[in-house]
């Protein structure tokens, strides 16, 4: 299969993963064993590496508490940043963990049940890393949009039309 259709199969799939093969392929002009075929493949080889909801815990009366902490690193000799990083990523309540550039040099995407959580992960199990030298920590207080799914109620524009 060209690379263009197999880029529009994971196109499709990653806005909406239940979309089935029969009707990718109904789209994208395929047979659906194509298309199941270039799935199956795509999970063998690790490049569909997980399928998963869009959750709104806020709007199912679940809290969570969410966190963005930029961390300080200094990187280990031969590997960089890849020992810290991935010894940080292999913690549950890191949900995001990224190499990033700028003001920081590891940025982590954290969920605990409280700010209280959250704090005594990052003194206890963060800033006490070896190499780690700093953190910085951000709370999330609102979701306007995850995964590319708008959230909340949206008000209507009431903005006068204005036609030609």
């Amino acid at each position: 299969m060209d690379s263009l259709k197999s880029r529009e199969i994971l196109e499709l799939l990653s806005n909406d993963s239940r979309t089935s093969a029969e009707t990718i392929a109904g789209m994208l002009g395929l047979a659906p064993s194509q298309v199941k075929s270039e799935i199956d493949r795509f999970e063998q080889e690790g490049i569909i590496k997980h399928y998963g909801s869009t959750i709104d815990w806020e709007k199912a009366g679940i809290e969570k508490i969410v966190a963005f902490v930029d961390i300080d690193v200094v990187p280990a000799r031969e590997v960089g940043f890849d020992a810290i990083a991935l010894r940080i990523a292999k913690h549950p309540e890191v949900k995001h963990a990224w190499l990033v550039s700028g003001g920081c040099d590891l940025s982590i995407m954290v969920e605990a049940n409280s700010l209280k959580e959250v704090a005594n992960f990052v003194a206890e199990k963060i800033a006490t890393i070896d190499g780690v030298t700093g953190t910085n920590t951000h709370f999330l207080l609102r979701k306007y949009k995850e995964d590319n799914v708008l959230f909340g109620d949206l008000e209507p524009d009431s903005r006068l039309v204005v036609s030609p």
